[in-house]
C-alpha cells in the first residue's frame, strides 16, 4: 500500500504547492510510482506541473460530490511526461465542494474512499492542500497517513501553526487515529539575513525530530518553473532549488 502524505499549512505562500510538485517529481524520478492530488481550488499544482491542458472530463471535484460512485479516480488521473507520475487535477470548481459537501454523509471521508482503489498501485500519494483548515483540508488529513508541513523562514513563521496542530490532534482523536507528522520543511531560506537563521533554530527547537535536514533556499528558478508547467527537475535540475528538492525526496524515502 502507498504512503499518503498531505502537504499542509493553513498559512498561504509557504511553499506547499512548490513542495508538492517537486517532491512528487523527484520521488517518481527515483523510480517510485507517485500520484499527485490537487486539493487546492486555486489549481496551482495542476497548472504548475502542466496537466490542465490535458485534463479529462472529470476532476477531483466530481469525485468528491458524486452520490452514486459512477466515476472513479481512474477516470480523473492524467499522465505526465514522467511515466511513474500521474496527477489528479482540479479546477476552481473545487471551491464549491466545501459548500456542497456540508450535508453529505461521511463527508470527511470522501477523499479517503476515492483514493482506496489506487493506493495499491502507488508507492506515494502526495496531496497538495489549500491554505485553510476547511473541509477540503480535513478530507486530506483523514485520507493521509502523515502530514508534511512547510514553514517559511520568515517573521511570523510559526503564526497559526498551533491552530494547525490542534486541528491535526482533533482529526487524530475523532477521524484518523494513525495520522502523524512526517516532517517539517524549512522553505524560502535567505542566508543573507540573521532572521532566517533565527527562525531555523526556533523551528528546530519546536520540532527537534521532525524537521528535515534539507532547507529550501529562496531561488528564482523555483519560482519560474511553474509558469512553464514544469517541475524544477525538468526546468533546471542543477539549480540550488533542484538540488535541494532532490535531497528532500531522499530524506522522505529514508523516513518511509
Amino acid at each position: 500500500m502507498s504512503k499518503v502524505y498531505a502537504i499542509t499549512n493553513q498559512k498561504g505562500g509557504v511553499g506547499k504547492t512548490t513542495s508538492a510538485i517537486n517532491l512528487a517529481t523527484y520521488l517518481a524520478a527515483a523510480g517510485r510510482r507517485v500520484l499527485l492530488v490537487d486539493m487546492d481550488p486555486q489549481a496551482n499544482a495542476s497548472s504548475g506541473i502542466g496537466v490542465l491542458k490535458n485534463k479529462r472530463t472529470h476532476t477531483i471535484y466530481d469525485l468528491l460530490i458524486q452520490e452514486n460512485d459512477e466515476i472513479s479516480i481512474f477516470d480523473v488521473i492524467v499522465p505526465t511526461s514522467r511515466r511513474e507520475l500521474v496527477v489528479a487535477p482540479c479546477t476552481v470548481d473545487l471551491a464549491a465542494a466545501e459548500i456542497e459537501l456540508v450535508g453529505a454523509m461521511a463527508r470527511e471521508h470522501r477523499l479517503r474512499q476515492i483514493l482506496e482503489p489506487i493506493r495499491e498501485r502507488c508507492d506515494y500519494v502526495i496531496i497538495d492542500c489549500p491554505p485553510s483548515l476547511g473541509l477540503l483540508t480535513i478530507n486530506a488529513l483523514v485520507a493521509a497517513d502523515g502530514i508534511i508541513i512547510p514553514i517559511q523562514c520568515e517573521y511570523l513563521a510559526l503564526e497559526g501553526l498551533s491552530q494547525l496542530l490542534n486541528t491535526v490532534n482533533i482529526v487524530k482523536s475523532k477521524l484518523n487515529a494513525n495520522l502523524f507528522i512526517v516532517g517539517v520543511i524549512l522553505t524560502m531560506f535567505d542566508s543573507r539575513t540573521r532572521l532566517a537563521a533565527d527562525i531555523v533554530r526556533e523551528v528546530r527547537s519546536h520540532f527537534p525530530q521532525e524537521v528535515f535536514q534539507t532547507i529550501i533556499n529562496r531561488n528564482v528558478r523555483l519560482s519560474e518553473a511553474p509558469s512553464f508547467g514544469q517541475s524544477i527537475m525538468d526546468y533546471d535540475p542543477t539549480s540550488p532549488g533542484g538540488l535541494a528538492y532532490r535531497a528532500l525526496a531522499e530524506e522522505v524515502m529514508a523516513r518511509g
